[in-house]
Order: structure tokens, then C-alpha cells, then sequence
């Protein structure tokens, strides 16, 4: 009877081993993402009502993050450099939600001109009293080898990516403090986890975002309502890839590639808001094979180097030819 409840137990085990291996070999995040978006608190429920401050706003993750928030009910300000983009968006936004247009602030805002950052802050304060949460998402990528771009690249991506981002912070952290409640929301990317070539001065700035936000989560401590969420996405459908720095500040990339079988955006912004939800620290929103790597980088660096070294070859050469780097090992979307 023993060796049989043994064997029935041990099936059982093996069975659920095998569930959340297929569950994992499906996923497009983190088990723990998964698991919330299940299980846990929903979006719909908990950024009701809340004012969301939004960069990057005028197109990709940030455009499509704030239109579901709209259609939550959040109240919303928008910002971005393009402010005709902004008007774009926020008409839009009235036109899927029930917001009235007092309930949507467009703030021009560029992340770069950092003492300008003080001033919007206040802006938004006066305009709602308030701000619950701030997500992070201006910034650009880049598409360049080390050895061809010059190093004025390298501190625009930093001053923008990075230093942009901690003085935005900085300032809605102080009345986040005051008020001992909110969430600051920054997007990294899977890069500011891992290495990928083409990318170097990104992946730098994401990797100095990731232990910017990982040092400053335990400084608060004495907060316990506020909350510090760092969203790493993988390659998503978005306009990124057409305004990513190239070898020098003056060039564009001729041609961005196809771009469908990335990651939707809707996708990924619904990921966003359910790690908002439920103030996961960390969120890794992405398709295989960079999913993998993640883990793979977490748990088993060694190997990740490999796989990035085969990974990484490949994607140089479809970038040399002239397709979307990442298009031969990512899954086509229908």
C-alpha cells in the first residue's frame, strides 16, 4: 500500500513538472508575471482612478499603455516631445474611454533638458494634486557596432536612457514621500538583463537603470507603499527600431525590417499593467528564445554566454543584410 501511495505521489509530482514545463516553453513572461495575471490583483481593479504619469507616450509601449489605461478609467498625463503625437494620442484616448478632458494632461517633456524636470512635475501636481505612479518609458534603442560609432553616441544614449530617467524620478520620488505611497515604473528591456551586440550602449544604460532601481528599492524601506517596478520587455512590435541611435547622432537606420513577429504591443502593455498591479519588483516581459535567455543568465551564465555568442552572430548578419535583426529566431505572430 505504501510503495503504491509512493508511486501515486510520485506521478502526480512528475505531472506537474511536466504542466509547468509546457507552461513554460508557451510563455511570453516570468512564471511569477504569469502567475499574477492569473491569480492575482487585476489592473482593472487597482489603477482605477489612479493619476498615471506616462513618458514616452507618443508612440510603441508608451502610446499603447496609455490607452488601456484609459480604458481602466486612470487619469492620465502624457508626455513626450512630440506634443501633436501627444494631442494624437489624447484624442484618442477620449474616444475609447469615458475620460473627460480635464482628465488627461498633455505635458511636452524632454528627458534630456533635465532642468526642465521640476517644472513638469509641478505641473502635473497642480493639475491633479497628486501623482500614484510614474512610468518610465521614454528612451531610445540603438542598431550599431561598437567599433563604427562614435562615442557621442554613447553619452546621448546615457543621457537620455539613464540620467533622463533618475532626474525624472528623483523629483516625483520626493512627493511620493511625502504623500508615503505610489509606484515608480521604469521599462528596461531584457537587454538591461543580459548583452547583445548591436546594442552595447543600450544594453549599458539598461544595466545602469536595472542597478540604479535595484539600490534604490532598499533605501526605502522605511516606504513601504512605494513601490519600485522594473518592466524588461523583449523585442516588441513598436517604432523603436525606426529612431534607435545608429554610428553617429546624425544618421537614421535605412531600414527597419519587418517587425511582425515580435511580441505584440498590446501584449506587452497589458503584462506592464498587471506587474503594476501587483508591484512585482521585476517583470520579464518577452517571447522565446530571449525568455530562455533570461533565465539562462539568471541561473546558468555560463551557457548564456554561449547562447548569446551563436545568438549574436546571427543577429549581425541579419542586420548587415538588411532585415530586422532579430527576425531568424523569433516566433512569427498571426
Amino acid at each position: 500500500m505504501a510503495c503504491t501511495l509512493c508511486l501515486v505521489l510520485a506521478g502526480a509530482a512528475l505531472l506537474a513538472l511536466l504542466l509547468q514545463l509546457l507552461r513554460w516553453l508557451r510563455a511570453d513572461g516570468d512564471l511569477t508575471l504569469l502567475w499574477a495575471e492569473w491569480r492575482g490583483k487585476k489592473p482593472e481593479n487597482e489603477l482605477r482612478g489612479k493619476v498615471v504619469w506616462v513618458t514616452g507616450a507618443s508612440s510603441g509601449i508608451g502610446e499603447e499603455l496609455t490607452y488601456q489605461l484609459a480604458k481602466i478609467g486612470a487619469l492620465l498625463a502624457i508626455s513626450a516631445r512630440r506634443e501633436d503625437e501627444l494631442e494624437r494620442v489624447k484624442k484618442k484616448c477620449l474616444q475609447i474611454s469615458s475620460l473627460g478632458e480635464k482628465d488627461i494632461l498633455v505635458l511636452r517633456l524632454d528627458l534630456t533638458d533635465r532642468s526642465s524636470h521640476e517644472a513638469a512635475t509641478n505641473s502635473v501636481l497642480k493639475h491633479f494634486g497628486r501623482i500614484d505612479v510614474l512610468v518610465n518609458n521614454g528612451g531610445r534603442s540603438q542598431r550599431s557596432l561598437f567599433v563604427d560609432t562614435n562615442l557621442d553616441v554613447y553619452n546621448a544614449i546615457i543621457e537620455l536612457n539613464y540620467l533622463g530617467t533618475i532626474s525624472l524620478t528623483k523629483y516625483v520620488l520626493n512627493h511620493m514621500i511625502q504623500r508615503k505611497r505610489g509606484k515608480i515604473v521604469t521599462v528596461s528591456s531584457v537587454m538591461g538583463i543580459m548583452g547583445a551586440p548591436l546594442a552595447t550602449g543600450y544594453c549599458a544604460s539598461k544595466h545602469a537603470l536595472q542597478g540604479f532601481f535595484n539600490s534604490l528599492r532598499p533605501e526605502l524601506t522605511d516606504y513601504p507603499d512605494i513601490s519600485i517596478i522594473q518592466i524588461c520587455p523583449g523585442p516588441v512590435q513598436s517604432k523603436i527600431i525606426q529612431n534607435v541611435f545608429t554610428e553617429n547622432l546624425a544618421k537614421s537606420i535605412e531600414n527597419a525590417g519587418d517587425q511582425s513577429h515580435k511580441m505584440p504591443t498590446d501584449r506587452c502593455a497589458r503584462l506592464t499593467l498587471v506587474s503594476m498591479a501587483n508591484d512585482l519588483k521585476e517583470a520579464w516581459i518577452s517571447d522565446h528564445p530571449y525568455l530562455s535567455v533570461c533565465y539562462l543568465w539568471q541561473y546558468a551564465p555560463t551557457w548564456a554566454w554561449w547562447l548569446m555568442n551563436r545568438m549574436g552572430k546571427r543577429r549581425i548578419q541579419n542586420f548587415k543584410s538588411g532585415v530586422d535583426a532579430d527576425a531568424s529566431y523569433s516566433r512569427k505572430k498571426k
